[in-house]
């Protein structure tokens, strides 16, 4: 059998020739990678095919590391934000989207399974059974529009994350209802399935529970209590449903996420005095500033990419 060329662009850059003959695949040659950030966001059907950022990289390894534990110090020290922090800043440093939301999610797996626990008494099924419902309900959704955002290039990926989370990061500063003892359940019918819907988008699904839960006058146990218990009861169908959705490619972020457990729970506990020592107010008017940058970057992510760059993105999407 004559054998055939077959030029594969893998997500860091690489492109191998693959020869094939007599059904044995042998790689042949392997060029320099590029500049981390610039994997393949190519069509669905190219993406299957494609393998993603090597994540058992140093240059891949440590920016996931620091990312992950300063998302979960701002998390533990300003009660949000881990979601909106995380999803982000990794997507800057060339992370898709899917890789990012499976690395956020395995993260905080130990954070939400110690919440859930300590404030077991504060958790009730009658008052969580609807929130969790349509929560689910509406995270397939999300992480459909997601799988078929993969056609679209890195720089309009930025700018879709960044206006999304400007636009969450804005309503967490504008949207401060006053705590009432119930509200008409027509909240309970936005919030959670926007909640579910942004979740599976973008892995920023908290925000809109944060801000119905504020609306409460729930001291805070009840409301951290219920709050931990929503992140976990969507967390493992939300895992299973992206590992589905793009296979094989988020098995190695998510078991390197898994592996810095120790440390991440090291940055909780820091985080948790850091919020008792600096106050939770300071730190979150801090931490909604830094986020307002990060949505604005997003945005302007064409002007911010030199034109070399913006050409070599527009290339690997044609």
């Amino acid at each position: 059998m004559q054998s055939a060329g077959i030029n594969h662009a893998i997500g860091d850059g690489r492109s191998r020739s693959i020869n094939i003959e007599n059904d044995v695949i042998i790689k042949d040659h392997v060029s320099p990678p590029n500049r981390v950030g610039e994997y393949n966001l190519g069509t669905t059907n190219e993406r299957s095919h494609n393998e993603t950022l090597c994540m058992t990289d140093w240059e891949n390894l440590l920016p996931l590391a620091i990312v992950l534990c300063v998302g979960i110090f701002v998390q533990a020290a300003s009660g949000f934000a881990a979601g909106l922090l995380i999803v982000s800043t990794l997507i800057w440093f060339g992370y898709p989207v899917p890789e990012a939301q499976i690395s956020l999610l395995v993260a905080t797996i130990p954070q939400n399974l110690w919440g859930v626990w300590k404030f077991r008494d504060q958790v009730s099924a009658k008052q969580t059974a609807w929130p969790a419902v349509g929560r689910l309900a509406f995270l397939p959704m999300g992480i459909a529009t997601l799988k078929a955002m993969e056609s679209l290039s890195i720089l309009t990926v930025k700018q879709v994350v960044g206006g999304i989370m400007l636009g969450i990061t804005l309503a967490i500063c504008v949207l401060k209802p006053p705590p009432q003892q119930k509200l008409h359940p027509v909240w309970s019918f936005l919030a959670f399935p926007i909640s579910g819907f942004l979740q599976g988008l973008v892995g920023m699904g908290g925000p809109a529970m944060v801000i119905w839960v504020q609306a409460h006058d729930w001291d805070t146990r009840r409301s951290r209590g219920f709050l931990f218990t929503m992140y976990l009861v969507s967390m493992f169908p939300a895992i299973a449903m992206l590992f589905y959705a793009f296979g094989k490619r988020l098995v190695e972020p998510a078991v390197v996420a898994a592996a810095m457990s120790p440390l991440l729970l090291v940055a909780t506990s820091l985080g948790l005095r850091a919020g008792t020592w600096l106050g939770t107010e300071r730190l979150r008017r801090v931490t909604l500033a830094f986020l307002i940058l990060i949505g604005l970057a997003g945005l302007a992510a064409p002007l911010l990419t030199p034109n070399s760059d913006r050409q070599h993105q527009a290339s690997i999407v044609q």
